[in-house]
């Protein structure tokens, strides 16, 4: 298994995100799926697993808990707090007295006495980010958490909170559709020490499903809320996709596998997270852990999805709001 570094932490070179199983995509895997599947992972090598006190509001970090408690010693486990669920809303909330209540429900939930690695899940822009980040720092002091995490910020206000305490890990998208972290996080998280966790490197399954059929998609799926994936930013992108998909066929590689050879040989010090329900899936990504693009297949990939290529933004207006993250300018 190739490995890099996350943070103080050596893991596998690509890691699991566990959003997908219980929140945003639709229906939450059935527990002996889930169970299959957290198993399944850490046999074929995988040791970062990543999840979120808002993933299904709980019930993803229950899961992984009851689930994977008895192999706690098998893998480097990671978890955000400062987002979360109340009566059914996201609500973002950094404050420090609510991000060490969060990490408390947190190690209950994940039945263990300490988490490997501890994200801000989003900056609540109405504290400083050196309160946040303070109140998690003494988490680290009191043995509950090894290393700290931002996710979805820009490249200053990581250098902000990096001057309270050493920030291990940025989480944040990054894939062929979406090339933000290039903009200054990338470089900013090099000159730091900071791995780059890259969530949706498959771009939420759109690399990775060139049948994707929007008609199918559940009513409570969260891409319904996303730009690119209305019908006419859909569309506009459908060549791209097939031009990508001719180059996987060409290289002999699935497009799920080419995409993630792509964010692994990009930058070294990035680690991809691809999530999925599918035992098939998780095995096929898991196939793609020892590519390394040569340079000239990276140069046609790097122009088909040059910065700009994509039509329609990321998130939505509202989503958008709450991330700090630097966005390329659109026409």
């Amino acid at each position: 298994m190739q490995t890099r570094q996350l943070g103080p932490f050596t893991v596998s070179a690509i890691g699991f995100g566990c959003m997908n199983v219980s929140h945003a995509y639709g229906d939450p895997a059935p527990y002996d799926v889930a169970a299959s599947l957290f198993l399944e992972a850490l046999d074929l090598g995988v040791t970062h697993l990543d999840t979120a006190a808002l993933y299904g509001f709980g019930a993803n970090e229950e899961l992984v808990g009851k689930v994977l408690a008895p192999h706690r010693a098998r893998f480097t486990l990671a978890t955000k707090g400062g987002m979360y669920g109340i009566d059914g809303k996201r609500v973002i909330d950094g404050r420090p007295d609510t991000l060490v209540r969060q990490l408390e429900n947190s190690l209950r939930r994940l039945q263990t006495d300490v988490v490997d690695l501890f994200y801000l899940h989003r900056w609540d822009k109405r504290v400083p980010i050196e309160d946040s980040v303070g109140a998690m720092a003494k988490l680290v002091g009191q043995g509950k958490v090894r290393a700290l995490g931002l996710s979805e910020v820009s490249a200053q206000t990581l250098r902000r909170a990096h001057a309270v305490h050493p920030i291990s890990a940025v989480q944040t998208e990054y894939s062929l559709w979406t090339r933000n972290p290039e903009i200054a996080v990338m470089d900013t998280c090099r000159e730091l020490g900071t791995t780059v966790v890259a969530f949706s490197p498959l771009a939420r399954g759109w690399l990775a499903n060139p049948h994707l059929d929007l008609s199918l998609l559940e009513p409570h799926d969260l891409r319904k809320t996303m730009p690119r994936f209305q019908p006419e930013h859909f569309e506009r992108n459908r060549p791209v996709l097939n031009q990508f998909v001719a180059i996987a066929r060409e290289v002999g590689q699935s497009p799920a596998q080419l995409a993630l050879g792509w964010v692994l040989s990009k930058y070294p010090h990035t680690l991809p997270i691809p999530g999925t329900q599918s035992i098939e899936h998780l095995r096929d990504n898991m196939a793609a852990v020892e590519l390394r693009l040569p340079g000239g297949l990276m140069s046609r990939l790097d122009s088909l999805f040059t910065p700009g290529r994509i039509s329609g933004a990321r998130y939505g207006e509202s989503a958008q709001s709450e991330v700090d993250t630097e966005e390329f300018s659109r026409h």
